[in-house]
């Protein structure tokens, strides 16, 4: 029996509670625990003090961007994944994936585009790769 690591516990990072709550009950109908916070600071006590297995990070935030969250998380939990999500795709996006996102959504956001992060994060963790980033088109 092999000790695959699987997305069990995602964590919500967005300064705009609607969305943390739209996710919020996205994810879990989908049978994921989930876990929020309201800017970058609070989701690295987050990463700090929980298992978190996926990340979905908002990349304009107050206090601490998604960009800056992103980056000081790998110091911490290096192995963990993470997806952007921003209105305003910009060169910030495209730096993300640089540091490791696996990729970047738009918002508005669709769900099945939501659902499909969560395979490509699911797909990396199965295939046990050390992988962090999926081009995407």
């Amino acid at each position: 029996m092999t000790d695959t690591k699987q997305v069990r516990t995602i964590l919500i990072v967005d300064d705009t509670e609607v969305i943390r709550d739209l996710l919020t009950e996205l994810l879990e109908s989908e049978g994921y625990e989930v876990v929020c916070a309201n800017d970058g600071i609070e989701a690295l006590d987050v990463i700090e003090s929980k298992q978190i297995d996926l990340v979905f990070c908002d990349i304009h935030m107050p206090r601490r961007n998604g960009l800056d969250t992103l980056k000081k998380s790998q110091e911490i939990k290096p192995e963990l994944l993470f997806v952007m999500t921003d209105s305003l795709p910009d060169e910030m996006a495209e730096a993300a994936q640089t540091f490791g996102a696996i990729t970047c959504i738009s918002k508005p956001f669709d769900i099945d585009e939501v659902r499909k992060s969560v395979r490509q994060a699911e797909a990396l963790y199965s295939k046990g790769s050390n992988v962090k980033r999926i081009t995407t088109g």
